[in-house]
């Protein structure tokens, strides 16, 4: 199988408890200009999207604690959640990983932010860092 070609890093995921008092952290630092909020409600989880050049850092906020954001932040406290890397086809990056031995949390791409494509390969695969294959 050949290899997925990344086109870049889409974000980083960082998972947070008060998403506003985030924002406005990284706001006193950062000029983003705008910042783009959307909740994601079958993820359980609401998204402030702040663009620093091609990429984007990604603040996560659970909306009930039994989300995987919420889960991750009573285990681990605030901090990188994961690493999302562009590729042309999710289904192809999904199989790579599979192939290579890797431990795939979505055996079909999911649903993501804004129309998007996702999957996960675990952390334990991926020297500590949840990685997600991203279509936009």
């Amino acid at each position: 199988m050949d290899k997925v070609k990344p086109g870049g890093i889409t974000h980083v995921g960082i998972a947070v408890l008060d998403l506003e008092k985030a924002i406005a952290d990284y706001s006193a630092i950062f000029d983003f200009g705008s910042v783009e909020t959307m909740e994601v409600a079958y993820e359980g989880v609401k998204i402030a999207l702040l663009k620093t050049g091609v990429s984007e850092i990604e603040l996560l906020s659970p909306t009930n604690q039994d989300s995987s954001i919420g889960k991750f932040i009573r285990e681990k406290g605030e901090g990188m959640h994961h690493l999302a890397i562009r590729v042309p086809d999710v289904s192809e990056a999904i199989e790579s990983a599979k192939a290579i031995g890797m431990h795939v949390l979505d055996e079909k791409p999911r649903p993501g932010a804004k129309g998007a494509e996702a999957a996960f390969v675990h952390p334990k695969s991926f020297h500590g860092v949840l990685l997600e294959f991203y279509s936009r």
